[in-house]
């Protein structure tokens, strides 16, 4: 049975992501009902992509099993599983993280594999922690996941750029793609993000939510971040 034919999905696009999806990642029907109901598509970063990207990259992932990181890249990043309260720590995030890790997991793909928590290494003499660290089979990469309370700033690109190259030059192996890092923080700006040129490098900036917000300003929310990174991508055309 087609999964994806018992969805009432309109847009042609979003129901060819969900069958690839499913196809991909082995999901249930279930599994395809919660994708659908957190909107997923809309969160992930392949939607605010031209529409001709959007058929090619997921006729990739569908024929080839070629998982994209704008089809694994999504913001925000629903994290209300993981019963925090309204006051936590980085370290509470973590730990949380840790305990509920096959829910996480799920979140980011089932090809998302864990491989270590405060992963550490020397440079001129000084210890450095990466938060966490996983493997994606699809991306064929390492992904690096640094936790932040607040909103991103510049500093926290300049702190993992090191942890890449680091991973990049005694982690990789042969025959494995380059490292990508992923910032999971409470709060981010959009213009930093352009003006920082985050959208087409190996690090990426996602929101996350600890608790679930209502599901129409959820849509408006995505529906109007789609809508501007739609316009953006028209201006560039034009300059």
């Amino acid at each position: 049975m087609h999964f994806v034919e018992i969805l009432p999905i309109q847009d042609e696009l979003k129901r060819d992501f969900y069958a690839a999806m499913c196809m991909q990642e082995n999901w249930s029907v279930r599994t395809l009902h919660e994708r659908k109901e957190s909107m997923l598509y809309e969160r992930t970063a392949i939607s605010k992509k031209p529409e001709e990207t959007i058929k090619n990259e997921i006729a990739e992932l569908r024929d080839d099993g070629k998982m994209s990181l704008d089809l694994f890249y999504r913001d925000p990043y629903m994290l209300y599983f993981l019963g925090l309260r309204d006051t936590y720590s980085e370290k509470d995030l973590e730990n949380a993280i840790l305990a509920e890790l096959e829910k996480f997991i799920l979140e980011m793909g089932s090809d998302f594999a864990f491989l270590a928590r405060q992963k550490h290494f020397v440079l001129d003499g000084k210890d450095y922690y990466i938060d966490l660290l996983f493997y994606h089979r699809g991306l064929r990469r390492l992904v690096l996941v640094e936790l932040k309370l607040g909103e991103f700033g510049p500093q926290d690109k300049g702190q993992v750029e090191p942890y890449l190259r680091r991973l990049e030059k005694n982690e990789r192996v042969e025959g494995e793609e380059s490292p990508v890092a992923l910032i999971l923080c409470a709060e981010k700006s959009q213009e930093t993000i352009e003006l920082m040129q985050l959208d087409h490098g190996n690090i990426h900036v996602g929101q996350y939510m600890t608790k679930m917000p209502p599901k129409e300003l959820l849509e408006q929310k995505l529906s109007l971040a789609i809508a501007n990174a739609r316009e953006l991508l028209e201006q560039r055309k034009e300059e």
